[in-house]
């Protein structure tokens, strides 16, 4: 087994091992496809009130332009499908809702994958990414063979439909 296949190894099986549904890697390049969908739904107006959405287009396009010397995408899934379904007669709230805060969780679990990362390999540099800067999440996670976007626009997998998370370690191997 080469170098590049053992580090890839590791860190989907370390993945798995902090609970992400799974995890995919994808060698950094500019989104060749994405960039015409994003200019047009953008062109729209199909972001609606989400104005941000318009900023930083190049950077949604090329995660070289968002972390400097990055190589690699590792997109990973976390299941958000509750195990308790909600009371009869109480509010409803969406199933991704439940609980704490997914940000801290998942920000938590990446810096865990990242410092493992750099105790089997070495000194790696990256940033963590959960629904926190410009970065086309499907896109990646649909490149690194995690999923596919179906016409609702969700990542869907055999596995879970679209119940997950999706975030982003980006890094400079």
């Amino acid at each position: 087994m080469d170098i590049k296949s053992k580090w890839t190894n590791s860190i989907k099986t370390e993945a798995k091992r902090l609970g992400f549904l799974s995890c995919g890697i994808s060698k950094v390049d500019f989104l060749e496809e994405e960039a015409p969908r994003l200019e047009k739904w953008l062109n729209n107006n199909m972001h609606g009130e989400m104005s941000y959405m318009a900023n930083h287009f190049d950077k949604r396009l090329d995660p070289r332009k968002l972390v400097e010397g990055s190589k690699s995408v590792i997109s990973l899934l976390l299941n958000y499908y509750p195990e308790n379904t909600q009371l009869e007669d109480s509010y409803k709230i969406s199933k991704y809702a439940y609980g704490q805060d997914y940000h801290h969780i998942i920000k938590g679990k990446l810096r865990q994958l990242q410092e493992f990362i750099t105790e089997e390999i070495g000194e790696v540099h990256g940033r963590a990414f959960v629904d926190s800067a410009p970065v086309l999440d499907k896109a990646w996670a649909a490149k690194s063979g995690l999923g596919w976007v179906g016409k609702n626009s969700n990542l869907l997998t055999q596995q879970v439909g679209s119940f997950y998370f999706i975030a982003e370690l980006i890094v400079d191997i």
